[in-house]
């Protein structure tokens, strides 16, 4: 892939056949309206229901960034390429009209947005800007199963964010990948154990669907939280060669 030099993102990592962008999402007016010219009017009319300025710029950079990383792999102009939906909103790629195969996801939080493509089935990835000064226990009783709360109860100080928003985006990642939804409880599956005890990454099984495999990565950082979820394929080994910084 090539990265313009006024690009808004760039390759931030590389794991098991995936890459992962970082998108710059700082305000920038120039790549704002460069950005909001790739958009087709469905994406700007979305853009434009944002009552918060922030919240569209974020929409619009992402968004754009996706489009022509998209193109760029499909081979595809911007106007041949569009977007269709699956039951719980996570979205595929169409090339005039027809689905791409293509693998992708992305998040955004703050100044900071991701973008994962990858050679799997069931891509998700998501980033989480830590907020401090939240009542993380409380809002944890609800979105946490027993294990995690006690994980997120012993810890004390700056950690505790870390470890909230660390377990909201591995959880998160996984509803993702799996594509549903939050009509899937949060609280009804827990991380890893392994992965409450700091490793960062370990195969995942939904109680609800024990047979299909997901590998799980924790790819947080000083900036934020962030994780990646994918399925694995029958009889893939249980493993994989980890995160490394993208170049």
């Amino acid at each position: 892939m090539t990265t313009p030099g006024d690009a808004w993102w760039s390759p931030w990592r590389e794991a098991d056949g995936s890459l992962i962008l970082h998108v710059d999402l700082r305000p920038d007016e120039g790549r704002e309206q460069r950005a909001r010219s790739l958009l087709d009017d469905e994406e700007r009319r979305r853009a434009d229901r944002f009552v918060v300025s922030g919240a569209r710029r974020r929409f619009s950079l992402c968004r754009a960034a996706l489009r022509i990383n998209l193109c760029e792999r499909l081979g595809c102009a911007n106007d041949d390429l569009s977007f269709g939906y699956l039951e719980h909103g996570k979205p595929f790629a169409k090339v005039n009209g027809t689905p791409s195969p293509v693998s992708f996801n992305l998040s955004h939080s703050g100044a900071n947005g991701l973008i994962g493509f990858a050679e799997h089935d069931g891509l998700g990835v998501d980033l989480e800007e830590r907020a401090p000064d939240r009542n993380f226990d409380g809002i944890g009783s609800s979105v946490y199963g027993p294990a995690e709360r006690r994980a997120l109860t012993a810890a004390t100080g700056t950690q505790k964010a870390d470890v909230f928003y660390r377990l909201w985006s591995l959880k998160e990642a996984l509803i993702k990948a799996l594509g549903t939804g939050f009509s899937l409880n949060p609280s009804r599956f827990e991380v890893p154990a392994a992965m409450l005890g700091g490793a960062r990454s370990s195969v995942f099984r939904f109680p609800h669907a024990p047979s299909d495999r997901w590998w799980l990565m924790d790819l947080g950082e000083p900036r934020f939280a962030a994780a990646m979820a994918y399925r694995l394929p029958p009889r893939a080994p249980e493993g994989g060669t980890g995160p490394r910084p993208g170049g």
